[in-house]
């Protein structure tokens, strides 16, 4: 089992430059890309200088093998409110990912919130996936072994019935983790917004499907802090899947129904 704080920390090598240690605890197809994102993500916040994220934005260029990766931020706008930070993350000669974002100070503006959370049962009305599904299915990759998992939409995998390509569910990162650094919170939505595309298109189809999805990108605005909160709604669909490509949005709630961060991105089918 991984740990989300200490499996995306980073440590400084130099001026601008840190690296970060993959863990195969979080494997999907290779480091899940939200995992990897949020050691980027993590990297921007050792160097800036403003207390929060507000907006996030990568291109995942190749997989990266586990170990360690280095990291290079370099600040593009600096100010007294906003800055903007790039991330390169590479291993050896191999770039892995490069990312954009905004952090800032400002807490005033027009105050307002007309966010409705799906009507969804809440964790305590639910069962843990494993409790559904028969002993052995769960989890199908080490990356599940870190979170508590309840699906508020229906039964998952092998007894789902085919629906629409949309996936709700509660979920806890474990051991609990965020409760006291806005970077590694903001990382939970990181990795909750990009694991989320997949099961989303496979609410389709209960059958074994001949692909895999690498994402391509990931785009992801923070609304508010989850700090405390540990169960979040993951609410995600992917509305359209043709030519090879699917997009999808996700938005990322808390039992209070307030709403944390939202983003989506697009992913390619590769075959088996």
């Amino acid at each position: 089992m991984g740990e989300l704080a200490a499996d995306t920390a980073v440590t400084r090598t130099g001026e601008g430059t840190y690296v970060a240690m993959l863990n195969p605890e979080w494997e999907i197809w290779g480091p899940q890309g939200g995992y990897v994102a949020a050691c980027g993500l993590r990297a921007i916040g050792a160097a800036s200088t403003h207390q929060r994220p507000v907006a996030f934005s990568c291109h995942y260029l190749s997989v990266a093998a586990w170990g360690e990766v280095e990291l290079r931020v370099d600040a593009r706008k600096e100010g007294r409110g906003a800055s903007a930070y790039r991330v390169e993350m590479t291993q050896g000669d191999r770039r892995i990912l490069d990312a954009m974002a905004w952090t800032d100070n400002q807490d005033e503006g027009l105050e307002y919130d007309e966010a409705v959370m799906p009507d969804v049962p809440l964790p305590d009305d639910l069962k843990l996936i494993q409790e559904l599904l028969p002993e052995g299915v769960w989890p199908p990759f080490p990356f599940w072994r870190n979170l508590d998992y309840k699906l508020a939409n229906g039964p998952d995998w092998p007894a789902r019935v085919p629906g629409v390509a949309v996936w709700q569910s509660w979920l806890r990162f474990v051991p609990s983790t965020g409760d006291d650094d806005p970077w590694v919170d903001a990382a939970r939505s990181v990795v909750l917004i990009d694991v989320s595309s997949w099961p989303a298109v496979r609410g389709r189809s209960n059958d074994d499907v001949p692909y895999v999805a690498p994402t391509l990108d990931l785009n992801v605005a923070f609304h508010r802090a989850a700090l405390g909160e540990d169960w979040l709604l993951c609410d995600s669909a992917a509305p359209v899947s043709t030519g090879g490509l699917f997009g999808w949005n996700a938005r990322v709630w808390s039992q209070s129904g307030a709403l944390h961060a939202s983003g989506g991105g697009q992913c390619r089918y590769r075959k088996l």
